[in-house]
Protein backbone atom coordinates (compact mmCIF):
# COMPACT_ATOMS: atom_id res chain seq x y z
CA UNK A 1 0.00 0.00 0.00
CA UNK A 2 1.37 3.57 -1.20
CA UNK A 3 1.89 6.29 1.49
CA UNK A 4 -0.56 8.97 1.22
CA UNK A 5 0.79 12.42 1.04
CA UNK A 6 -1.53 15.18 0.81
CA UNK A 7 -0.64 18.41 -0.19
CA UNK A 8 -0.79 21.73 1.77
CA UNK A 9 -2.90 23.32 -0.68
CA UNK A 10 -4.96 20.60 -1.30
CA UNK A 11 -6.15 19.79 2.28
CA UNK A 12 -9.49 21.18 3.28
CA UNK A 13 -9.26 22.80 6.95
CA UNK A 14 -12.00 24.23 8.59
CA UNK A 15 -12.95 25.54 11.30
CA UNK A 16 -14.34 24.23 14.14
CA UNK A 17 -16.13 26.04 17.84
CA UNK A 18 -16.48 24.36 20.66
CA UNK A 19 -18.10 25.92 24.07
CA UNK A 20 -16.60 24.40 26.82
CA UNK A 21 -18.77 25.86 29.31
CA UNK A 22 -20.28 23.06 32.09
CA UNK A 23 -17.66 20.46 30.43
CA UNK A 24 -15.68 17.80 31.71
CA UNK A 25 -11.83 19.33 30.63
CA UNK A 26 -10.34 15.51 29.47
CA UNK A 27 -13.10 15.26 26.94
CA UNK A 28 -13.00 19.24 25.75
CA UNK A 29 -9.27 18.51 25.20
CA UNK A 30 -9.84 14.85 23.79
CA UNK A 31 -11.91 16.14 21.09
CA UNK A 32 -10.42 19.19 20.50
CA UNK A 33 -7.08 17.04 20.00
CA UNK A 34 -8.69 14.80 17.82
CA UNK A 35 -10.20 17.18 15.51
CA UNK A 36 -6.79 19.09 15.08
CA UNK A 37 -4.96 15.88 14.79
CA UNK A 38 -6.90 15.22 11.58
CA UNK A 39 -8.01 12.01 13.11
CA UNK A 40 -11.71 12.57 11.68
CA UNK A 41 -10.56 12.83 8.10
CA UNK A 42 -10.35 10.05 5.65
CA UNK A 43 -7.06 11.37 4.32
CA UNK A 44 -5.31 11.19 8.02
CA UNK A 45 -1.69 10.79 7.96
CA UNK A 46 -0.02 10.52 11.23
CA UNK A 47 3.30 12.10 10.06
CA UNK A 48 1.04 15.21 8.34
CA UNK A 49 -0.79 18.35 9.00
CA UNK A 50 -4.05 17.59 7.68
CA UNK A 51 -6.62 18.64 10.88
CA UNK A 52 -8.65 21.32 11.09
CA UNK A 53 -8.37 24.53 13.13
CA UNK A 54 -10.02 24.58 16.90
CA UNK A 55 -11.51 27.61 18.49
CA UNK A 56 -12.11 26.92 22.47
CA UNK A 57 -14.54 29.51 24.26
CA UNK A 58 -15.61 29.45 27.77
CA UNK A 59 -12.64 27.49 29.20
CA UNK A 60 -12.93 29.55 32.53
CA UNK A 61 -15.92 27.33 33.10
CA UNK A 62 -14.86 24.54 32.28
CA UNK A 63 -15.65 21.74 35.25
CA UNK A 64 -13.25 18.85 36.77
CA UNK A 65 -14.57 15.80 38.23
CA UNK A 66 -14.45 14.72 42.10
CA UNK A 67 -12.04 17.01 44.26
CA UNK A 68 -9.67 17.73 41.38
CA UNK A 69 -9.70 21.54 42.09
CA UNK A 70 -7.80 20.64 45.10
CA UNK A 71 -5.95 17.67 44.05
CA UNK A 72 -4.46 18.18 41.02
CA UNK A 73 -1.38 19.72 40.37
CA UNK A 74 0.78 21.23 37.87
CA UNK A 75 3.94 21.95 37.81
CA UNK A 76 6.55 24.32 36.14
CA UNK A 77 10.43 24.51 36.62
CA UNK A 78 12.58 27.84 36.53
CA UNK A 79 15.64 25.83 35.44
CA UNK A 80 17.30 26.55 38.66
CA UNK A 81 18.30 23.90 41.26
CA UNK A 82 15.25 23.74 43.93
CA UNK A 83 13.21 25.53 41.49
CA UNK A 84 10.20 23.33 40.87
CA UNK A 85 6.78 25.35 42.04
CA UNK A 86 3.52 23.79 42.05
CA UNK A 87 -0.17 24.83 42.35
CA UNK A 88 -3.49 23.25 42.42
CA UNK A 89 -6.19 23.46 39.24
CA UNK A 90 -8.28 26.33 41.31
CA UNK A 91 -5.28 28.18 41.75
CA UNK A 92 -4.11 28.01 38.00
CA UNK A 93 -7.88 28.29 36.86
CA UNK A 94 -8.04 31.70 38.72
CA UNK A 95 -4.30 32.80 37.91
CA UNK A 96 -4.46 32.39 33.74
CA UNK A 97 -8.12 30.60 32.75
CA UNK A 98 -7.23 29.32 29.73
CA UNK A 99 -4.02 27.45 31.07
CA UNK A 100 -5.38 24.11 32.19
CA UNK A 101 -7.09 23.33 29.02
CA UNK A 102 -4.19 23.99 26.74
CA UNK A 103 -1.91 21.97 28.49
CA UNK A 104 -4.74 19.44 28.49
CA UNK A 105 -4.42 19.68 24.69
CA UNK A 106 -0.73 19.96 24.56
CA UNK A 107 -0.36 16.80 26.07
CA UNK A 108 -2.60 15.17 23.57
CA UNK A 109 -1.12 16.05 20.87
CA UNK A 110 2.16 14.20 19.78
CA UNK A 111 5.42 15.24 20.76
CA UNK A 112 8.24 17.08 18.59
CA UNK A 113 8.01 19.80 16.12
CA UNK A 114 4.65 18.42 14.66
CA UNK A 115 2.79 18.86 17.75
CA UNK A 116 4.15 22.05 18.19
CA UNK A 117 3.06 22.98 15.03
CA UNK A 118 -0.71 21.65 15.64
CA UNK A 119 -0.66 23.42 18.61
CA UNK A 120 -0.76 26.50 16.89
CA UNK A 121 -4.17 25.86 15.49
CA UNK A 122 -5.95 25.93 18.35
CA UNK A 123 -7.34 28.92 19.94
CA UNK A 124 -8.18 29.02 23.65
CA UNK A 125 -10.69 31.91 25.32
CA UNK A 126 -11.56 32.46 28.88
CA UNK A 127 -14.73 34.34 27.62
CA UNK A 128 -17.47 33.60 25.42
CA UNK A 129 -16.28 36.07 22.38
CA UNK A 130 -13.16 35.29 20.41
CA UNK A 131 -11.70 37.35 16.81
CA UNK A 132 -12.26 34.47 14.52
CA UNK A 133 -15.90 35.01 13.28
CA UNK A 134 -14.78 36.31 10.01
CA UNK A 135 -13.90 31.99 9.36
CA UNK A 136 -17.21 31.13 9.53
CA UNK A 137 -16.89 28.17 12.19
CA UNK A 138 -18.39 25.35 12.18
CA UNK A 139 -20.15 24.87 16.08
CA UNK A 140 -19.47 21.57 17.71
CA UNK A 141 -22.07 20.34 20.81
CA UNK A 142 -20.66 17.53 22.98
CA UNK A 143 -22.58 15.29 25.07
Amino acid sequence: MKTVFIKPAEAERKWFVIDAEGKVLGRVAAKAASIVRGKEKPSFAPHQEVGDFVVVVNADKIVVTGHKTQQKLYYRHSGYVGGLKSQTFEKLIARRPASPLELAIKGMLPKGPLGRKLLKNVKVYAGSTHPHAAQSPHIIELS
